[in-house]
């Protein structure tokens, strides 16, 4: 590309839109991964969460999945929801997310559930990642009301293009 190509690109306009790839399903990732959906949301901005591998955990239902050996394997030891993640120090089996709770229900923080149901209700595109559906035999009847049909990479990085901001969570 020629520099003049280049200083062009970097030039266009973008627009007040947000695109995140949540890959992780830990609890403390998926807390700031919906609160700045959220908050960029309830500043008018259009955002895009695109959730891959362990991140998929924020959108599924809390059901059993997985129809090969491996894949009802991966759903029973990583299974459940959102209410399943874990911080990702000091999880102490399950102790860690217990605690999270309590203290955060101390100083009045929302919990995931209803941070998610914001961002729904907010109008945040929430877009499952069609490969890591496939490999993980989580089909789509497994996710909460309001996800987006699944998608592609191909998809995300179109969203991404076109957004000023950009994370990878």
């Amino acid at each position: 590309m020629s520099d003049a190509a280049m200083e062009a690109v970097l030039a266009a306009p973008r627009k007040k839109k947000l695109t995140m790839v949540v890959m992780s399903g830990d609890m403390d990732k998926l807390f700031g991964a919906f609160i700045i959906a959220t908050g960029a949301a309830a500043m008018g901005m259009e955002v895009i969460m695109f959730f891959t591998f362990w991140g998929l955990r924020a959108i599924k239902k809390d059901v059993r999945t997985g129809q090969t050996f491996f894949g009802k394997m991966l759903g029973l030891m990583y299974g459940g929801d959102i209410s399943k993640s874990d911080p990702s120090k000091f999880s102490f089996g399950g102790m860690g997310r217990w605690m999270f709770g309590k203290m955060m229900g101390a100083n009045n923080v929302a919990k995931l559930t209803e941070l998610r149901d914001l961002a729904v209700m907010l109008g945040v595109g929430l877009y499952p990642c069609q490969m890591s559906m496939d490999v993980m035999e989580i089909p789509a009847e497994s996710f909460i009301d309001g996800v987006k049909p699944a998608v592609g990479v191909g998809f995300m990085l179109g969203e991404a293009e076109e957004s000023g901001i950009q994370f990878f969570i």
